[in-house]
């Protein structure tokens, strides 16, 4: 496990990747403004990526993550599960609910569903996350968790990495957050990582911000991202949640 930065005792909201720069990807733009609104944000890598193609150390694909948190404000965890053999196993599920005890978050994003034709990594780790999520809540199991107090974590919410269907903002239980603040946040955070998008790859910046512009334009935004929550989504002050104060 990497822990170059120091988190504070508790973050508000943490990501959950499967590898570094998912979360960047997915939904850094999020996160971005969140921490730049004073929130605490952490990012939790469940493998550190490596090995890939155009990278020859892991320590540097870690440096580049670390590089593209300091970029959007947020802090960094990256675990030592493994890349390419990535399942979704009790093991797995117990290192990441002792993050959430340790760290407390009252939010967790997590990756969404399959990315048919890559990494099959994302759909496991979604089903780590929502296995961690319920049991970092379970009492009478200190045993596997050294001791740390049991915690609930209020809300969880998906990122989309745009492979699946259903990310245009109007599916069930979707919403549209703006990015309009942090989108060159959001694509300065990807570009840290050299090793996975050089020279050749520089199209991903141009979907990048394509796909956002036109997931804010749903909204009347300039640029946005895509969450769906796991509940239905409430208010208890139409005009405010309609944005009509």
């Amino acid at each position: 496990m990497n822990k170059p930065d120091t988190p504070p005792k508790q973050l508000d909201i943490i990501a959950v990747g499967a590898h570094p720069d998912d979360c960047e990807i997915g939904c850094g733009g999020t996160l971005a403004v969140l921490a730049a609104q004073g929130i605490s944000v952490g990012i939790i890598d469940l493998t550190d990526g490596e090995p890939t193609p155009g990278c020859d150390d892991p320590k540097i694909r870690v440096a580049e993550a670390h590089a593209a948190a300091a970029t959007l404000g947020v802090h960094r965890i990256v675990l030592d599960l493994p890349n390419r053999r990535l399942f979704d196993s009790f093991e797995a599920r117990i290192a990441l609910a002792k993050q959430f005890r340790i760290f407390r978050p009252k939010l967790v994003l997590s990756l969404n569903h399959k990315t048919p034709m890559a990494s099959p990594d994302h759909w496991q780790a979604s089903q780590i996350t929502d296995g961690a999520v319920f049991y970092s809540r379970l009492s009478k199991w200190d045993q596997y968790f050294d001791d740390l107090p049991v915690h609930v974590i209020s809300r969880q919410l998906y990122y989309h990495l745009f492979f699946e269907d259903e990310w245009s903002g109007v599916g069930a239980k979707q919403f549209v957050h703006d990015i309009t603040p942090a989108i060159e946040s959001k694509l300065e955070a990807i570009r840290c990582y050299a090793t996975q998008f050089p020279p050749a790859k520089d199209y991903v910046y141009h979907r990048v911000r394509s796909i956002a512009g036109a997931v804010g334009a749903t909204a009347g935004f300039e640029y946005g991202e895509v969450l769906t929550s796991v509940r239905a989504i409430g208010s208890n002050d139409l005009m405010t949640t309609l944005q009509l104060n």
